[in-house]
């Protein structure tokens, strides 16, 4: 799929947490070419400090050619974009990468820990839109309740049923996500499609693989060129050697990949 390159204009930014923030930009193209699962490189800065753009997984998109993203402040390019104003413009690049794929023969459910929640809401309105599986049951972990209520939100504005875990308990189990996913009867015949923290993603990938369910991983790397030019996110393969999570990924099987922590 060719990358398409658009100068967007920033429509709204929200602040959801002292470091978390959602922004909407208008990027026409981007939006109706992208998937559940790809992603964008934006330049954040208006020079070459940072040099390299950052990459941000697509939370949504709209049929008025929107694009969304979440993102939290983790160094010098997230912090200048969260220092970004409505109407100012950005360089953005994408969609990249190879999204989910939407298995219409299993019945799905959709497990995120933190910002790793943002693909699975574009996975789950796109899976609403299709109507060719049933309706995923959806399960959110962050470290507090402030990251979590918008999100918990646009989830159940879709109809869906949602389990939420904080770490501090402020909203639903206290504790892990994953201790709510073991609690819950799925059923028989599932795929998980997951995003999230390392850990979080190889308890549900051996959850899955007890229960003979299938599971897909969204998996989160350092990326300089989103392109698979620099080697920068590579990933040990189970089948030896290396994969781009840029560009063969970053969604896999999760028995694709091994589980290194």
């Amino acid at each position: 799929m060719s990358q398409i390159q658009e100068k967007t204009e920033i429509v709204r930014i929200d602040q959801l947490t002292p470091e978390v923030f959602r922004i909407t930009l208008d990027a026409p193209e981007i939006a109706a070419a992208a998937v559940p699962g790809q992603f964008v490189m934006i330049r954040t800065g208006n020079s070459s400090d940072p040099l390299l753009r950052r990459p941000f997984s697509i939370s949504q998109t709209s049929n008025g050619g929107l694009i969304q993203i979440l993102f939290k402040v983790v160094g010098r390019g997230t912090g200048l974009l969260s220092h970004c104003r409505e109407g100012e413009k950005v360089s953005v690049i994408g969609p990249l990468g190879k999204g989910f794929f939407i298995d219409i023969e299993k019945n799905p459910f959709l497990i995120g820990g933190g910002v790793g929640i943002a693909p699975l809401l574009f996975l789950a309105k796109r899976m609403r839109q299709k109507g060719l599986v049933k309706d995923p049951v959806v399960f959110l972990g962050a470290a507090e309740s402030s990251e979590l209520l918008p999100l918990i939100t646009d989830f159940e504005a879709l109809g869906l049923q949602v389990h939420v875990a904080t770490d501090d308990g402020s909203a639903g189990h206290h504790g892990l996500v994953t201790e709510v996913l073991n609690e819950v009867d799925l059923g028989a015949d599932c795929m998980g499609y997951v995003c999230g923290p390392k850990l979080m993603m190889l308890a549900v990938h051996q959850y899955c693989r007890k229960l003979e369910y299938g599971c897909q991983v969204s998996v989160e790397t350092s990326m300089a060129c989103g392109m698979g030019a620099c080697l920068g996110c590579i990933v040990p393969a189970s089948k030896g050697g290396y994969v781009h999570a840029c560009y063969e990924g970053p969604v896999f099987d999760s028995e694709e990949i091994v589980w290194e922590i």
